[in-house]
């Protein structure tokens, strides 16, 4: 009985040695999808020898537009503040940092979360600077406002960003460092990863524990299902990012975090004004622009199964949010989904953007006005559309939750946040927040002895540099010994269309699992939107629960600003566009090694990840090595020894390129 092996498996991972209560025959879990005829017509495979889809792919032009930064004039002013942190008697390392310091780089860098020593050394200064403060009995106020005149001084921001930033994060972030032992070099070295270095934290070091239980012998991958064997269709939506202040012909030229709406102002020119369907500025997703991918979708695709939905609902203006603003872009976001699909199961995972601020997850220790219980008791009482009320306990703990979709399949949500080395909390514990991997070998073990296959969803991907390294190693791990039961993993958060490789710890050379990373509705930035579907192996006796292909859809922003029409269109199949046998994890590592020799493959990945934006920059040697480098790394912070390999086989092409030219 299902239940009953779940309890002793808990037991056993809790080191208990009472005896596991009796569960009655009627809890036996129910599967949330209910039986149907599953029959899908997969995407066609590629001619032999074709490179291209089958299917006509809309190209656009570049367009002739201002590539968005932050504007700064701040010499004059870093001479300024150099001066003052001299009075103040600031530690060396503020005034070091004031010297070197290119703030614009910086606000990039933590954009776009590709962190090098500029951002490590302003890490450090912000770090030295609030802990002096402290230090010197210096309020949270004071802190606040001190921080605020930095911002506007230096033009990191508008003045209202500066504001606004200040008060939503100062508080946070003030608690935390009061109550850390740690240096600048340590905290930063958790916040940022690589580009701080190697920088040993004790505070941060940790282990899962796993049952006793060995892990079962590893069989050669199983052959694909025959044709017309019953398929699962899913559609994979990501990162809406719905603004509801979207404003068609406003500012989406501005220097804040956002643009596109009325308080950004009136475009200098003509050319600066927001589109009609959205922007590839700094911009979010319109409300027309979600109204027409779900009419499209509901139409195009009404067959769909099940849909996964990997978070991060609210826009980008991360200064300038409530929690009230927040639950009530998740409630309109939940309720058009619903509308729309209202017989699809969905199932959801939480994005980093949910909360307020932004990133902000306390663990469950943290009590009263930190407390983050007001949005997990939102998503649950949201979520519970969807899912049966098993969930509802580890949803409102910890925003995670495991359900069974058919027979032999099961769903595995993940938080997350307790990841998210952007969420400043965990620096006072980071040691397996609400205890969520732990359960997640718990959930994986019961899933082995009753022979079921996991699908896990969640919004960070492990492997990238905004995922804790410690956590993030650890659920490798868990990855690595359950790979027979994890078939599949899905995360969004990126806004590209790419995925990550997880290979056996004992022999890097064979792939064990890939995570799917979805694309993103919201063009933010320089994107066109998209979505995914999969098409899963489904109910049959000899079913693997593999994904069998995916498809990825896109909407040309150009053309339909143009046309004030958008069209929704195929742009590729990854089997054929890829000319692969099967998705199994060691196919996308042969591609992935293809993309370190040859040029014309790893292109149109790069088209693919961009989803066909027009105005996607070029691509050199440098940005090649960190995208294939992203690929193999489903473990964060850890590209010395992922990616030494492919890195020097790309220098090697590179250098061979430049001879014969």
């Amino acid at each position: 009985m299902q239940p009953l092996v779940r309890v002793l498996v808990l037991l056993a991972l809790l080191g208990a040695s009472c005896a596991a209560p009796a569960v009655p025959d009627g809890d036996e879990e129910q599967p949330v999808l209910s039986p149907r005829n599953w029959t899908h017509v997969l995407p066609p495979e590629a001619a032999f020898g074709s490179g291209r889809e089958p299917t006509v792919v809309l190209e656009g032009g570049r367009l002739n537009r201002t590539v968005l930064n932050a504007r700064f004039n701040g010499t004059e002013a870093l001479r300024r503040l150099r001066k003052l942190a001299r009075r103040l008697n600031m530690p060396p390392l503020v005034d070091k940092a004031l010297r070197l310091l290119n703030l614009q780089q910086v606000v990039q860098e933590v954009e776009t979360s590709v962190m090098s020593k500029v951002s490590c050394t302003a890490c450090r200064a912000g770090v030295s600077f609030i802990q002096h403060y402290i230090r010197t009995g210096k309020t949270k106020e004071d802190i606040i406002q001190v921080t605020k005149h930095f911002c506007i001084k230096l033009k990191m921001s508008t003045p209202r960003v500066c504001d606004g930033i200040t008060e939503l994060f100062g508080g946070e972030v003030t608690y935390v460092l009061q109550r850390l032992s740690l240096g600048p070099e340590e905290i930063c070295g958790f916040v940022i990863g690589d580009a701080c270095g190697d920088v040993y934290n004790p505070f941060h070091e940790w282990k899962v524990s796993f049952p006793p239980v060995p892990k079962p012998p590893v069989t050669p991958t199983p052959a694909p299902p025959k044709v017309g064997s019953p398929t699962f269709k899913v559609l994979h939506l990501s990162d809406t990012h719905f603004d509801p202040y979207y404003h068609e012909g406003s500012n989406a030229d501005c220097n804040e975090p956002l643009c596109c709406r009325l308080t950004n102002g009136p475009p200098a020119t003509p050319a600066a004004a927001a589109g009609r369907w959205g922007d590839y500025r700094k911009c979010d997703t319109p409300k027309r622009t979600v109204d027409s991918m779900l009419e499209h979708i509901k139409t195009t695709h009404p067959d769909i199964d099940y849909i996964l939905w990997t978070g991060d609902l609210p826009p980008h203006d991360v200064w300038n949010q409530t929690r009230d603003e927040n639950l009530s872009i998740i409630k309109q976001t939940v309720e058009q989904l619903s509308t729309t699909f209202p017989n699809v199961p969905i199932f959801p995972a939480l994005g980093n953007h949910e909360s307020v601020p932004v990133n902000s997850y306390p663990p469950p220790f943290v009590k009263k006005d930190y407390s983050i219980e007001w949005l997990y008791e939102e998503m649950d009482a949201q979520w519970r559309r969807w899912l049966p009320p098993s969930t509802s306990p580890t949803v409102r703990r910890g925003a995670f939750y495991s359900v069974l979709v058919r027979p032999g399949f099961r769903i595995v949500s993940m938080n997350m946040n307790n990841c998210n080395n952007r969420n400043w909390w965990l620096l006072l514990n980071s040691t397996d927040p609400g205890h969520e991997l732990q359960w997640l070998i718990y959930e994986l073990q019961a899933a082995e002895i009753n022979n079921e296959k996991v699908h896990i969803i969640g919004h960070i991907p492990p492997g990238h540099s905004d995922c804790l390294k410690v956590w993030s190693r650890n659920y490798y791990n868990i990855i690595n010994r359950y790979e027979s039961t994890v078939m599949a993993q899905f995360f969004g958060h990126t806004h590209y269309d790419e995925f990550e490789l997880f290979y056996d710890n004992s022999d890097m050379s064979r792939a064990t699992s890939v995570a799917y990373i979805g694309p993103s509705v919201t063009p933010y930035y320089d994107l066109n939107p998209g979505y995914r579907l999969y098409y899963v192996d489904a109910d049959h006796a000899l079913t693997t629960r593999a994904v069998l292909d995916h498809e990825n859809w896109v909407m040309s922003l150009k053309d339909a600003n143009l046309y004030d029409y958008p069209i929704w269109y195929k742009l590729y199949s990854a089997k054929s566009a890829y000319k692969m046998n099967s998705l199994a994890p060691q196919e996308w590592a042969t591609l992935l090694d293809q993309f370190t020799s040859d040029q014309d493959a790893f292109d149109l990945y790069y088209k693919h990840y961009w989803k066909n934006s027009p105005v996607r920059p070029n691509c050199d040697a440098e940005c090649r090595k960190r995208l294939v480098c992203d690929l193999r790394c489903g473990r964060s912070h850890d590209r010395r020894s992922l990616c030494q390999e492919i890195e020097s086989r790309i220098d090697s092409q590179t250098g061979e390129n430049l001879v014969k030219t």
